[in-house]
């Protein structure tokens, strides 16, 4: 039997705060919704889905929804926040861990190196979205089994 630990989307929201970022996503990834998530992108913005595959547009929005659609949830601790002006550099703990509703076993991890940018809305959105961080293409952070 497997256990929803998706949230309804109206629970997902922007955050004023470079440090609260990390949550804000992991609550629209959570959502199950890739909409939601796409709202704390900037319209330019790059993720990058493992080392050295960075999407960006319509390509970001897919590889994204790839990772929503194993049905986990995302957990996130952030470990470091630096802010200058209105840009923050965001180094973040996560992991996707569970079976999914298929039975298969997950257990994706990595850490976060990510860029913010406040708008001009005063609300911040990823530039790069990197999960991986300094990992090389040839590491591995996927444990399928």
């Amino acid at each position: 039997m497997t256990e929803s630990h998706f949230t309804d989307t109206s629970n997902v929201s922007l955050t004023t705060t470079a440090a609260d970022h990390p949550s804000a996503f992991a609550c629209a990834f959570n959502s199950g919704d890739p909409q939601a998530v796409e709202l704390l992108y900037e319209e330019s913005s790059t993720f990058v889905s493992s080392p050295g595959t960075p999407h960006s547009g319509q390509d970001r929005i897919a590889a994204n929804t790839s990772f929503q659609a194993l049905g986990l949830p995302l957990a996130v601790q952030l470990r470091h926040v630096y802010e200058t002006n209105d840009i923050a550099l965001l180094i973040v703990d996560w992991t996707i861990s569970g079976t999914t509703p298929e039975g298969e076993l997950i257990n994706i991890r990595g850490t976060a190196t990510d860029v913010a940018r406040r708008g001009d809305d005063g609300f911040w959105r990823y530039l790069i979205d990197n999960p991986f961080g300094t990992a090389r293409a040839h590491d591995t952070h996927h444990n399928h089994g």
